[in-house]
């Protein structure tokens, strides 16, 4: 079991995280926009199912690699590591369209298939298992505990704040819509924050492994 310092600083992390707007709150808007707040809630919920399935594949991909070669396990990390650190580079250099761009409204749906299709939106997403496999080997400590349940704990985390994060969007979703379209500094300075986290993530986890190779 991870320790209450890193679970907490992985908390506040995968909040801060959440919070930013990205295609998963705009997914959710959208969904809201056109069936209401039941029909954005009902996303949310889909697409935290999704992130699960990407939980469980990733304890179970990363807790073999562990297993059969730690050294492996490393290499992941470290690619992990350098993934945030590009994704940080990316959130930073993002710029954002502004004007009176409309978000993207879907053809309503049973609130069955809205759920079902939120599932297969996320499982679907390749940057979401990315995100995964980069993020949750940084916090996990082998002499803590087993590695499949600090895996699994972590991801759980993650998927446990994104709900809130979805819902609030799916409830305010008309003046959340236009803050995002009328406010382009704002979202710059969402982008920054969450760029920033993910590179000094990233930055330090690499330096931390080369400081620990030379002792």
């Amino acid at each position: 079991m991870p320790s209450i310092e890193v679970l907490i600083a992985f908390t506040a992390a995968a909040l801060l995280m959440n919070i930013s707007p990205g295609p998963s709150n705009l997914y959710v808007m959208a969904r809201a926009i056109a069936q209401g707040t039941q029909g954005g809630i009902v996303a949310a919920m889909g697409l935290a199912v999704g992130s699960l399935v990407h939980v469980v594949a990733t304890v179970l991909g990363l807790s073999a690699i562990f297993a059969h070669s730690p050294t492996l396990y490393m290499i992941v990390k470290l690619t992990g590591a350098a993934y945030l650190i590009y994704l940080g580079i990316t959130y930073w250099k993002s710029k954002t369209s502004g004007g009176n761009e409309a978000i993207q409204r879907p053809q309503e749906k049973p609130l069955l298939s809205v759920f079902q299709q939120s599932v297969i939106v996320e499982v679907t997403n390749p940057k979401t298992a990315l995100f995964f496999i980069a993020l949750l080997p940084q916090f996990v400590v082998p002499e803590s505990g087993p590695v499949s349940q600090q895996l699994l704990v972590l991801g759980i985390i993650v998927t446990i704040s994104a709900l809130p994060c979805d819902i609030l969007v799916a409830v305010s979703s008309s003046k959340i819509s236009n803050w995002l379209v009328k406010h382009e500094r704002a979202q710059q300075i969402q982008d920054r924050i969450s760029g920033s986290i993910l590179f000094a993530m990233g930055a330090y986890i690499v330096s931390d492994e080369i400081i620990n190779s030379k002792v």
